[in-house]
Parts: structure tokens; C-alpha cells; sequence
């Protein structure tokens, strides 16, 4: 093994390598305004020829049949029942999910539409949402798996699917799944399938390799498999394979990278579910995908923690910066914000021993 390894880092409640996290409310747009006049955008745009490649090039990959958005955009008469509501959630940003702004890096799976693409959208519904010549329609992409990388080598979830009340606050209830494995395990790759969609919003999956998730769980006496926490999972986990949220894509590591599964460790599943306003179940499952070829470089996430937030009443937007110095070469391959409750923005970068800085 190399003595250097690779990490994904986790940024929390403004965290990263340097990071500037600005909490509050609101919106902010990456895009200098243009105006519609001066954009590349057919007259009479129609389904045919303009709005399908912009649905099967940006939007099927969840908008499908069995997938976690909440409806199909595949032909046009799946895609003329929602015109209006993709010509609104397009032009605030809101779709597709992709919330890295322009200039701040290159990422993997960049998924955001051109002005051009967001006005033909308007302009399409503007219109009527028109068909145009079927002949020209391009043929929807074709998904051969249930999973994106094809059958896990492991699949785990809850034991049974799990009850959430019809009200009340969310839920961050965290379920632990055993592991057997007399030698270690290499991951390269993780992906979720929500059981119910409508009320996962987010999978981090945690290790445990001392039984410290099963004491937490002992205590808890509501009947209910797992236990539940807020902002955490109540331990120092021994290592992580990441988070899901609706949107993101799961990838493979490159050769010879990968997390380690320790014999006996426990996963812990940790889902945060949003309550409908009626009673929902869910069995969520998580797919792992194991190297079949030789690891040489164990990957880990680096969770850098801001827990000392404190946000003046009344302040609309709130600085706080968290840095943290890294003692050893490492390669960075993901970057991961996540907040609670209340934030606007989050940049995170990193300062070189030469001062130099890459965003």
C-alpha cells in the first residue's frame, strides 16, 4: 500500500481545505444576465427537433420509469404534461441539480443547461408545447440496469421496510447492516436506490469497525429498527463510501483506488427522510461495487467539521471560514458541502506550499 492516500473530502456545516460558507436564505445566480434577443434560439422550437435532446441528454437519467424523480419526461406526450413546470424550474436553476457555479473548477458529470437550452424550453411552452415532425424525434437513451454501473457485488439495506410518521420534523434515523468478511474488502464505487422517493433526501453511508453504532442502538426502546440522530451518527465512524442525494451519479474510483471494508465492520445506512403529510415506509438499498483488480492506493474521506456556527439574528448573509492543514500528499478526487438547516453558499480551495491557490 502506498503510504499516501487519496480522499474524498466531506465538507460540513462550512468545512473544506479553506473554506468560506455564507448561511442565510436565498438564491444567487452564477450566470451573467442575457437577454433573449441576443440568444441562438429557434423561433418555433418543438419537441422533435429542439426539446428532446435537452430531456434525453439532461434529464431521463432520473426522470424515467423507476427512477427517483417523480415522473417521466420519455416522448412527448410525457414531456408536453410538464412543460410548464420545466420552463420554471430550468430558468430558476432549480433543475437540472447542479449547484456548482461556473468557474470554480472542472467536475465530472456536468450537468447544466446553456441560456440558449433554457429559453428554447420557455419558449417551447410559451408556444404550446408543439410536437414538430415525429420522424425527426431522436430515440430516448437506453438504460440496460436497474443500477448505472450494472449489478452491485453487494447489495444491503433494512431488514424490513422502515415506518415514517405522517408529520412532524425529518428524520435522520441511522440502520446498521453486518458484515462477514474474513479479509478486507476493496470498494470502488457506491450507489442508492431510495425505496421511496418521495421522502429520502439524502444516503450517507457510514463504517464502523468497534460496535460503537450497536451500543447507540441498545438504547433506543421506540421498536423501530436503527437509531436516530441529528447532524451525525453519535460516533466517530472508521471510514466512510459517501453520500447520495438525488442527481448525483455514482462513479467508479480509478484502478487501484479504492475504500476499505475491515472484516466484521458494520455499515451504518444513515437516511434522512423528509415527512409527505401521510404515512410513507421505505427500504432503501445500497449497492457496492468491489475492485477486481489490485489496490495500491487506499481512498478515505477527510470529514472537516464546522460545529461552532452561530448566525446573528436578523443577518442576511453570514461569513464564517474553516481551514484545516494537510500533513501529507494527497490526491483530492471529490468535494462534498453539506449544511443543515440554514445556507446560502459554500467555496472551498486549496492553498499550496507555494501559496498558490486551486478552487
Amino acid at each position: 500500500m502506498s503510504m499516501f492516500k487519496s480522499v474524498f473530502v466531506f465538507g460540513v456545516a462550512s468545512a473544506g481545505l479553506v473554506v468560506a460558507g455564507f448561511a442565510g436564505s436565498g438564491m444567487s445566480s452564477d450566470d451573467p444576465a442575457k437577454s433573449p434577443k441576443t440568444l441562438a434560439v429557434p423561433a418555433k422550437p418543438t419537441f422533435a427537433d429542439h426539446v428532446a435532446p435537452i430531456f434525453y441528454d439532461h434529464c431521463v437519467q432520473c426522470h424515467r420509469p423507476g427512477e427517483v424523480a417523480p415522473f417521466s419526461l420519455i416522448g412527448y406526450e410525457n414531456a408536453k404534461k410538464w412543460a410548464a413546470m420545466a420552463s420554471v424550474v430550468t430558468q430558476s436553476k432549480q433543475m437540472p441539480p447542479w449547484k456548482a457555479k461556473a468557474g470554480f473548477g472542472e467536475f465530472a458529470d456536468h450537468n447544466q443547461l446553456t441560456a440558449e437550452q433554457i429559453e428554447t424550453l420557455k419558449r417551447w411552452n410559451d408556444q404550446g408545447a408543439p410536437k414538430g415532425n415525429a420522424a425527426k424525434e431522436p430515440k430516448p437513451p437506453t438504460f440496460s440496469s436497474e443500477w448505472a454501473l450494472g449489478n452491485p457485488d453487494l447489495i444491503v439495506s433494512q431488514s424490513k421496510p422502515y415506518n415514517i410518521t405522517a408529520e412532524g420534523t425529518d428524520e435522520y434515523r441511522n440502520f446498521i447492516i453486518r458484515t462477514n468478511y474474513k479479509e478486507p474488502v476493496w470498494v470502488t464505487a457506491m450507489d442508492v436506490k431510495p425505496g421511496n422517493p418521495k421522502i429520502v433526501h439524502h444516503v450517507i453511508v457510514f463504517l464502523d469497525d468497534n460496535g460503537q453504532s450497536e451500543k447507540l442502538a441498545a438504547q433506543v426502546k421506540d421498536g423501530r429498527e436503527g437509531y436516530e440522530t441529528f447532524g451525525g451518527i453519535g460516533f466517530l465512524p472508521s471510514g466512510s463510501f459517501g453520500g447520495w442525494a438525488p442527481g448525483l451519479r455514482s462513479r467508479r474510483l480509478p484502478d487501484g483506488k479504492a475504500f476499505k471494508l475491515s472484516p466484521g465492520a458494520r455499515i451504518v445506512m444513515q437516511v434522512h427522510y423528509n415527512k409527505s403529510g401521510k404515512p410513507e415506509s421505505d427500504q432503501t438499498k445500497v449497492g457496492l461495487y468491489f475492485s477486481k483488480k489490485p489496490v495500491d492506493q487506499e481512498v478515505d474521506l477527510a470529514w472537516l467539521f464546522n460545529m461552532l456556527v452561530r448566525i446573528p439574528a436578523g443577518e442576511k448573509q453570514h461569513k464564517q471560514v474553516y481551514q484545516q492543514t494537510i500533513p501529507a500528499n494527497i490526491t483530492v478526487y471529490g468535494v462534498m458541502p453539506h449544511m443543515h438547516l440554514l445556507g446560502r453558499e459554500m467555496k472551498a480551495w486549496v492553498v499550496k506550499p507555494d501559496k498558490s491557490t486551486i478552487p
